[in-house]
């Protein structure tokens, strides 16, 4: 499977007709102080055993096998497969061949279900408000949007080829460049569930299925930075409606500390989980303009040495 294919596996969830939820939210958490240091983590023990579950695994024990596989290695995943355990989808993306082959299929799998929770119609009215599952213990509601502009308008301020392919699905393409900052936001969220998925179970991946984890986490962030800069320099009531959001503005934070924290998390397995091209992208996420634009955005400073994943 090319890494193009595997990208494009991942937009399904945005032009499926999503189905009733099948779990209600968690009451979202306490938002980070802004006067404390804060720093993104969630629990994953990547090592944990699972090898009696390798052994047992067959077509037919494949959501018990799962659940029971993410309880060890990432508690987030087994509360997100509860949530979502009766949604139909599931048998559209998960491969059950071999245990190796439904390890490898998690990265989309977890992507889109992800998609499923946020996007269920009782959680999300397009372009006015969603939803965003973080982890086992948040699960933000009632973001609001305020509607927006197309994303594909961000496509000038990208002076490199290191994200083209999905530039061409997620910016180019006729229907999905005129997502606003609900579709940004949606597939940040997907990505940056989809990369932990398979970074806790990447010994058991033997092809390209997950290829490209690492660099849909870090390509969706460049959007939504990016999407920050157009909203300032081109739509300042919209950049006045978003900035004046606590909720929006505590998402945003999370998220970018969130990225670098899973991108940490995955680095040492570049070439199965991403590109060299996830690290060139990272890198211009840190430009001081896109820094800029997230702590105006924010109200918060975010950390530039080796703890990315928290706040100054």
């Amino acid at each position: 499977m090319s890494r193009t294919r595997t990208a494009r596996l991942v937009v399904a969830a945005l032009v499926l007709v999503l189905g009733p939820g099948t779990a209600a939210a968690a009451t979202p958490g306490p938002a980070p102080a802004a006067a404390e240091p804060y720093c993104y983590e969630e629990p994953s023990q990547p090592r944990a055993d699972v090898s009696d579950l390798k052994a047992g695994f067959t077509s037919a024990n494949w959501m018990q096998t799962l659940q029971a596989m993410y309880k060890r290695r990432w508690p987030s995943g087994e509360a997100l497969a509860v949530a979502q355990a009766r949604d139909p989808y599931w048998n559209q993306f998960v491969n059950k061949n071999s245990f190796e082959a439904f390890a490898e299929s998690m990265m989309v799998a977890i992507h889109e279900e992800t998609h499923m929770w946020d996007l269920d119609g009782s959680r999300t009215r397009w372009n006015v408000h969603t939803a965003a599952w973080i982890d086992a213990s948040r699960q933000v509601l009632q973001i609001p949007l305020h509607d927006g502009f197309a994303r594909k308008e961000i496509l000038p301020l990208i002076k490199d080829r290191y994200s083209d392919s999905m530039d061409g699905i997620y910016l180019r393409d006729r229907t999905q460049g005129e997502y606003h900052l609900q579709g940004v936001l949606a597939e940040l969220n997907a990505g940056l569930t989809g990369l932990p998925a398979a970074t806790v179970v990447q010994e058991y991946i033997k092809g390209v299925g997950a290829s490209n984890a690492r660099d849909i986490a870090a390509t969706n962030l460049r959007y939504l930075l990016l999407y920050l800069r157009v909203a300032k320099d081109r739509h300042a009531a919209y950049w006045a409606k978003i900035k004046n959001e606590p909720k929006l503005r505590d998402l945003v934070l999370t998220q970018f500390l969130r990225t670098a924290y899973w991108l940490e998390k995955s680095a040492p397995y570049t070439g199965k989980l991403g590109s060299a091209n996830a690290d060139k992208i990272t890198a211009t996420n840190y430009a001081p303009e896109n820094i800029a634009i997230l702590e105006e955005f924010t109200g918060r400073k975010v950390r530039l040495d080796n703890q990315k994943n928290c706040t100054a």
